[in-house]
């Protein structure tokens, strides 16, 4: 069965991997896209994903402007260290060709609820960003954790030291506040985070692969993702490549047998020194979790798949 598919993105480099992969999988019928703040603002986020689709020969798929800041803000600045990760434009510096496409007049949580409500147990959400969209989602239609089918999200760590500081990872680190809501809500979780995307890692060994194509998405691609792994070459020079966090996500959603889980529901510190940090809650240690997190991946299995996949998608367009 086809399942139905909303992507949540803060449209850098690896949302933008995340949604080639999206596309290039038949197991799941992309319906739309949420855009957020995070790697960039709210509407470049937006106008990234739109020429993204175009250039992937998707240009049907509706992009929604979604949250332009966290929940307890009023407004949003993009940091340095994702400009130096992302480029000023998200995506590397690349420059895409403009598109026409208008952004719908429905919000993006209105958007979110009413396919929960249409489509129930077939939807599949995966926020690769701030959980700000969803938490408003869940906060303005409760019965959404009881109808949905399952919502896999990039963030979080567990297992491993986080990326913001020693214990929270940068997307939990954007409004701990929503994440919080989401963690708590008792929808259906699993979390992708550190713990596993850091394992998962691509090489200029696979970007001269795209290039090879010879095709207009293939070197996009291949320029954005060299940019992504000259930044890791300065912020996390021991791995070797780039980490494809987004990108699991996804590919975790459609198969999660690609990992190993923990069953755990966990809560997100929203104060002190731990501000955004992932960790089990002990008030509900005892109850059926219904969060697990992912603490080990098949690596070689999922980058083989993830090259097939994008390679084939590439040549194509």
């Amino acid at each position: 069965m086809t399942r139905k598919l909303i992507l949540d993105l803060d449209t850098g480099i690896d949302d933008a991997l995340a949604l080639a992969y999206a596309i290039a999988s038949p197991e799941v019928d992309l319906i739309g896209v949420i855009c957020s703040y995070g790697n960039v603002v709210v509407a470049q986020a937006v106008a990234n994903t739109q020429q993204l689709l175009a250039l992937l020969g998707q240009p049907h798929v509706p992009v929604y402007a979604g949250a332009a800041h966290a929940s307890t803000q009023s407004d949003f600045q993009v940091l340095p260290v994702s400009q130096q990760i992302h480029g000023r434009n998200g995506i590397g510096e690349v420059h895409l060709p403009a598109v026409t496409a208008s952004t719908p007049q429905q919000s993006a949580v209105d958007f979110l609820i009413a396919a929960t409500q249409q489509y129930g147990a077939e939807l599949v959400v995966v926020p690769t960003g701030p959980l700000t969209n969803l938490a408003a989602a869940i906060q303005q239609y409760p019965s959404l954790v009881d109808q949905i089918g399952q919502i896999t999200l990039m963030g979080g760590a567990l297992t491993v030291p986080g990326n913001v500081s020693a214990t929270t990872e940068a997307n939990m680190a954007q409004d701990p506040e929503a994440a919080q809501v989401v963690f708590t809500s008792g929808a259906p979780l699993a979390m992708v985070g550190l713990d596993v995307t850091l394992r998962t890692l691509l090489t200029k060994q696979e970007t001269a692969r795209w290039r090879t194509l010879n095709t207009a998405s293939g070197t996009a691609f291949a320029e954005m993702v060299d940019y992504y792994i000259k930044a890791y070459a300065v912020t996390s020079p021991d791995l070797g490549g780039c980490a494809l966090h987004d990108p699991l996500a996804v590919g975790l959603a459609i198969d999660p047998s690609l990992a190993q889980w923990l069953a755990l529901d966990l809560t997100v510190a929203t104060t002190g020194a731990t501000r955004g940090r992932t960790i089990g809650d002990l008030k509900r240690l005892t109850a059926t979790p219904r969060t697990k997190v992912a603490v080990q991946v098949a690596a070689t299995t999922y980058l083989r798949r993830f090259m097939q996949r994008l390679s084939c998608l590439f040549a194509q367009n």
